[in-house]
């Protein structure tokens, strides 16, 4: 079963935070998928810690070899149905790639981005519900 995957999840399994645990245990046996955006969301976020100094370099090193040992498979979304579930929902485009993924591959989506969940629910996407 594909299972869509946001930033949020990742950066939580890699972080080692709380909901590390119940977010593998909810994905085992799963194919992780995403739009090609979610990639750049996790260099976005990373680069974020480094401008705060929330971290160092060797520390994003460390983190990106973990990030490239979990095995997410990137697919296309189309812009305009992406957009057009922007529109619909009242949400940026990086939101809409993941709901437009998890629709057109008819696979559920897990996230920790509580508006990002309600948006999916709203558009009827199946949600993966975390509770760690």
């Amino acid at each position: 079963m594909d299972v869509v995957v946001d930033a949020s999840v990742i950066i939580a399994v890699i972080a080692n935070e709380p909901e590390k645990e119940a977010l593998i245990r909810l994905t085992a046996g799963t194919q992780l998928i995403a739009p090609h955006s979610v990639h750049w969301e996790i260099g976005n976020a990373f680069s974020a810690m480094l401008r705060r100094k929330r971290t160092t370099p060797d520390i994003i090193a460390q983190a990106l070899g973990v990030y490239r040992q979990i095995p997410i498979r990137f697919v296309d979304v189309e812009l305009d149905a992406s957009l057009e579930i922007a529109d619909a929902l009242g949400i940026y485009a990086y939101d809409a790639y993941l709901i437009r993924c998890a629709q057109k591959y008819s696979a559920p989506l897990i996230s920790l981005d509580t508006g990002l969940v309600t948006s999916a629910k709203r558009f009827k996407v199946r949600v993966i519900e975390v509770n760690p």
